[in-house]
């Protein structure tokens, strides 16, 4: 049995116009030839679809439920088509793209939804890691975009475009030691255990270090629980504090003495200059350099 997408609009046709003249003449054909090719239709299913009894042929109990899943089986072999067509054009099989851990919080679904209005048809995944790992699975092609922090030394198969800005703090639990004075030194801090995120891999040295005593994790989230607990500090995104008011409550933004509390990174839109890309990837670096040309 080799169905085929002919087929089954004009077995649609027939049920919805109730005829197979009608049907004939909305689809720009004679009525034998319709009649003929239900007829086929009905054999090669081995079942009967109409009873043509009357002037008019009357759909038999299983064509109405066959006819039910027709019209979706129809729109799927549309999309099937256009998606094959895409392929053909150049689009990705998949995209996958990784957001650093901090960067959860910031508007980088915003791009996501572009994609998807651009490239209905697509299949995207998104993945959260920390920024060594982000970086990492760039060069082993397991990603092919990084939403990423800049990087103080770029690695020569890195190429990037800049997003935008994005701050983070050093935060303490209200009950922690830290908390208490209005300023804190950096021997304070120094000698306070800090809550770290960091790569997976523990021969990485963590980035934003300054404690000689840390406790490490890959994600922001279990960075706040354990700084709530009162169990270290650390350096959380603004972003975090204020899409989640009860965060902020529970913690102290630490004023430090000696450097300005906050941190300021660029974020950039990072992909290996090695790996050819697809259509969608290359539309979304582009549309990105635009932003930057013409800022709203």
């Amino acid at each position: 049995m080799n169905l085929n997408q002919e087929q089954l609009l004009l077995f649609k046709t027939v049920i919805e116009t109730g005829s197979f003249s009608a049907a004939a003449r909305q689809l720009g054909k004679v009525p034998s030839a319709v009649s003929m090719a239900i007829a086929n239709l009905e054999i090669d299913l081995d079942l009967q679809l109409f009873e043509r009894i009357g002037r008019e042929p009357q759909p038999t109990a299983a064509a109405l439920t066959l006819y039910t899943k027709t019209e979706q089986l129809l729109v799927e072999m549309n999309q099937w088509k256009q998606h094959a067509q895409a392929l053909s054009r150049g689009l990705e099989s998949e995209l996958n793209i990784v957001v650093v851990s901090e960067l959860i919080h910031s508007c980088w679904t915003d791009y996501i939804v572009l994609l998807e209005q651009h490239f209905p048809h697509l299949q995207i995944n998104i993945f959260s890691a920390p920024q060594e790992d982000a970086q990492h699975m760039l060069f082993e092609g397991s990603a092919q975009l990084a939403l990423m922090f800049e990087r103080e030394q770029l690695e020569s198969r890195e190429q990037f475009v800049e997003l935008k800005q994005e701050s983070l703090v050093a935060v303490a639990a209200k009950s922690h030691a830290l908390s208490q004075p209005a300023q804190v030194s950096y021997e304070q801090i120094l000698n306070s255990r800090q809550i770290v995120v960091a790569s997976r891999d523990s021969k990485i040295k963590p980035e934003l270090l300054f404690s000689k005593h840390y406790w490490r994790t890959d994600n922001h989230h279990s960075a706040y629980r354990l700084i709530k607990q009162g169990l270290g500090w650390g350096i959380l995104p603004v972003d975090m504090l204020h899409e989640h008011p009860h965060i902020q409550q529970q913690l102290q933004i630490l004023d430090l003495y000696d450097f300005t509390p906050k941190f300021d990174y660029f974020v950039d839109l990072v992909w290996n200059r090695e790996t050819r890309l697809g259509k969608a990837a290359h539309f979304l670096i582009n549309h990105i350099r635009n932003q930057r040309k013409h800022p709203v």
